[in-house]
């Protein structure tokens, strides 16, 4: 699944529906803290960052659209995932945030049929407006639903949704369409839905708290982010990016392998002994040695907190991350390899402590600023049929002054979407930087750095690393 803007999703004519969630039971007051990122996510945007920070989906169900059923799927999928059923509040003279949840049963589905039919860009810019002001992490609900029937009301009709980064994340969001697409058929037809029951991502808030009492793992990441940041700050973009400015990131998205090449590049990885994405950091690696001369590779990494069976396919903020560094010189492939897989192995236990608990300590904010995401999601339910369906993630517009790479290993093969600041500057060199990484994972996917060690296997499981944005 390709990580775009929704600027970038062909969005057709035709007649919008906005399908918006309204509270029928009382809303109780909940004791349970809300999570470490999520906190700090609150108090960030409070302090007036400015920044929209939603996080999306589009893809497309076989029509025509059945206005019921449609209801009775988003009825249940919001009784499945506690979170879209909880509001938190921050007192901003105290910092303190408060939570009231709605029980099961609790939520309705009001519709806004606009009841015309619009063209492309109508609807787009009114798609747009609808996420930036219903996504926000100081509103309930902070997550809205959109269909779209084409013109003639032949074919598919398309879903769009939008909700804050404060409840959900890159893995979240590319389990949703296979979630309600099983749950619209199970209310259209009577077709079991099969979905697995899932945690809360409320209670896993309030776990992280508890949890937090291991002061021995706690001080040794503590000590790995303060050699991070050192006196200049976390690692940048190898090559230079330009001024800041006030315009919106840019971005691209590209395969950088197909299903047969990324199986290619996935057998060389196996036969050094190392996993996909100690693969691909080898390659980066390769491209900020030739292209800038950086003889030390470093980058920040997601990781997801996942740490149990019942958050796996919960909606939610499971992140944190690792700080990674390996030398980066003239050494070959295998060797780089290694040196990846060793320095991400050291470093993935820090992504346990809240990267925000450990800013505290520190006493300085940790602020990535290049980033590299790796998501394997070639085993989530339906992801062979992304394509056919015009599945997309979408991400909103950012204005920081920094790069994000995620790369995505697909039943299609491998995607690479990045942004960078919207100059002439960054965008000459992170063009120059994505053809030097396509040229690196293709000779090793060729096997131009064949290693005579052939031990076999990853070393990460799927879905190991994972986007933060």
């Amino acid at each position: 699944m390709e990580f775009t803007e929704l600027a970038d999703y062909a969005i057709p004519a035709g007649a919008l529906v906005e399908w918006l969630p309204c509270a029928t039971g009382p809303w109780e007051p909940d004791p349970r803290p809300v999570s470490y990122i999520h906190e700090r996510h609150l108090l960030r945007s409070a302090a007036g960052s400015g920044d929209t920070s939603w996080l999306g989906t589009a893809f497309e169900i076989d029509g025509p659209l059945d206005a019921d059923a449609f209801k009775a799927a988003l009825r249940r999928w919001t009784d499945r995932h506690e979170v879209l059923r909880s509001h938190t509040a921050l007192d901003s003279g105290t910092g303190n945030v408060s939570r009231h949840t709605i029980p099961a049963g609790g939520i309705d589905i009001g519709v806004v049929d606009h009841g015309y039919d619009a063209t492309g860009q109508d609807n787009f810019e009114h798609l747009h407006q609808l996420f930036d002001d219903y996504a926000s992490p100081h509103s309930w609900p902070s997550y809205v639903f959109a269909t779209l029937t084409r013109r003639g009301g032949d074919g598919p009709f398309t879903v769009f949704f939008a909700a804050d980064h404060s409840i959900i994340d890159g893995f979240s969001i590319v389990l949703i369409a296979h979630e309600i697409t099983a749950l619209y058929r199970e209310a259209l037809c009577g077709s079991a839905s099969h979905l697995f029951p899932v945690g809360s991502y409320v209670d896993f808030g309030a776990r992280e708290r508890e949890l937090m009492t291991d002061s021995e793992s706690e001080d040794a990441a503590v000590d790995l982010w303060r050699r991070a940041l050192g006196d200049g700050g976390l690692a940048r973009f190898p090559l230079p990016i330009g001024e800041r400015s006030a315009e919106p990131q840019n971005g691209l998205s590209t395969w950088l392998l197909d299903a047969e090449g990324s199986q290619a590049f996935s057998s060389v990885c196996g036969s050094v002994g190392v996993g996909y994405f100690a693969g691909l950091l080898s390659c980066l690696a390769v491209v900020g040695h030739d292209l800038a001369g950086k003889d030390h590779f470093q980058v920040i990494t997601p990781v997801h907190t996942r740490s149990s069976q019942e958050w796996a396919g919960a909606l939610g903020w499971f992140v944190g991350l690792c700080p990674v560094e390996f030398a980066a010189d003239d050494a070959s492939f295998d060797v780089l390899a290694r040196r990846a897989a060793e320095a991400t192995a050291a470093v993935k236990p820090a992504a346990a402590i809240p990267f925000d608990r450990v800013g505290e300590r520190l006493g300085r904010p940790i602020s990535p600023r290049f980033v590299v995401s790796y998501m394997d999601v070639r085993f989530v339910p339906e992801a062979a049929q992304w394509p056919e369906r015009n599945a997309r993630a979408l991400r909103s517009r950012a204005y920081t002054h920094d790069v994000y790479l995620w790369l995505n290993r697909t039943p299609r093969g491998l995607n690479l979407a990045i942004r960078y600041p919207n100059n002439g500057v960054a965008n000459a060199a992170v063009h120059s930087y994505v053809a030097a990484l396509r040229q690196a994972i293709g000779a090793a996917s060729d096997g131009a750095f064949a290693s005579t060690d052939t031990t076999a296997g990853d070393s990460y499981p799927p879905v190991a690393f994972q986007a933060a944005t």
